[in-house]
């Protein structure tokens, strides 16, 4: 016999302690992954704080080193005038050169004629520089900021020429024979006498006659591969009275009219802009060329 007496008629009993009605209660909801545990987070921003510190020490290891470059190693120059053409260019109009000298085969060895050279005008020829800076202090910081990666020529009087003759050699220029150094005429691939506009049958010196100039011990006798717009060691000599009215300069002092090898910064190795003049610069010995 069946007992119904306490379940209404039709209605089965349904306890909510039954295992198989708990099965349909809906599931209780679990946290958001999403939501970062605390510890989750500071590790992120120490990652954030520890990538940023190595970037920043990597800038500056960066700088230093450029700067170590830039100081002794090599420096890029621009070129600012057409005294050095074809060789190197700075007319104007035109794309100046950009070429990278190197600031340390000098400290294993002597300036050698034929190699062009940068290097810092002495005091007699720097008479009448005048700062090319900007009297706006924010337009000069941008300028020295860009002198510093070489797209803007320093604010000091340097120049770039051929090295003709060195310590203990005579240099001297007749319109009969030429460009000598110690009696043997020069001969000079590098020159172009479409950019100097004179004809070297005629004008052999491209200029007045100099000399005889006995190069003193330790300074350099320069001229540039322009001779007709350069003004290099021909325009700061000293004339005797004498030799100027018969028109043959560069006869006095020849301290005047040298360069100190202390003064040079480096030798030019390369045009490195614009990048249709990429190259090696030629260093030409003209006293080995005859």
């Amino acid at each position: 016999m069946t007992d119904t007496t306490d379940s209404p008629e039709g209605q089965t009993d349904s306890s909510p302690a039954d295992p198989d009605v708990a099965k349909d209660s809906p599931p209780i909801p679990e946290p958001p992954s999403s939501i970062p545990e605390p510890g989750d987070q500071d590790e992120r921003i120490g990652k954030k704080r520890a990538a940023l510190r190595e970037t920043v020490v990597l800038a500056v290891i960066a700088l230093v080193l450029y700067y170590v470059m830039l100081t002794f190693v090599a420096r890029p120059y621009l070129i600012p005038s057409e005294s050095m053409e074809p060789t190197l260019h700075g007319c104007s109009g035109c794309a100046g050169d950009r070429i990278m000298v190197d600031k340390l085969i000098y400290d294993f060895s002597s300036p050698h004629p034929g190699d062009v050279i940068v290097f810092k005008g002495p005091p007699s020829w720097s008479v009448g520089y005048k700062s090319i800076r900007s009297h706006n202090p924010a337009i000069r910081g941008l300028q020295n900021a860009l002198s510093f990666i070489g797209f803007v020529p320093p604010d000091e009087f340097d120049l770039v020429k051929r090295v003709i003759a060195v310590g203990g050699q005579t240099v001297q220029c007749r319109n009969n024979t030429g460009l000598t150094v110690d009696g043997r005429t020069l001969n000079e691939p590098y020159l172009d006498p479409a950019v100097s506009n004179a004809d070297p049958a005629v004008y052999r010196c491209r200029g007045s006659e100099f000399g005889p100039v006995h190069v003193p011990p330790g300074r350099l006798w320069v001229m540039g591969d322009n001779r007709t717009h350069s003004a290099d060691s021909r325009v700061h000599c000293t004339s005797t009275p004498e030799d100027a009215i018969n028109g043959v300069l560069c006869t006095g002092d020849p301290m005047a009219g040298t360069v100190p090898v202390d003064n040079v910064i480096g030798k030019a190795q390369f045009i490195v802009w614009p990048p249709t003049r990429w190259g090696v610069v030629r260093s030409v010995n003209p006293q080995q060329n005859n």
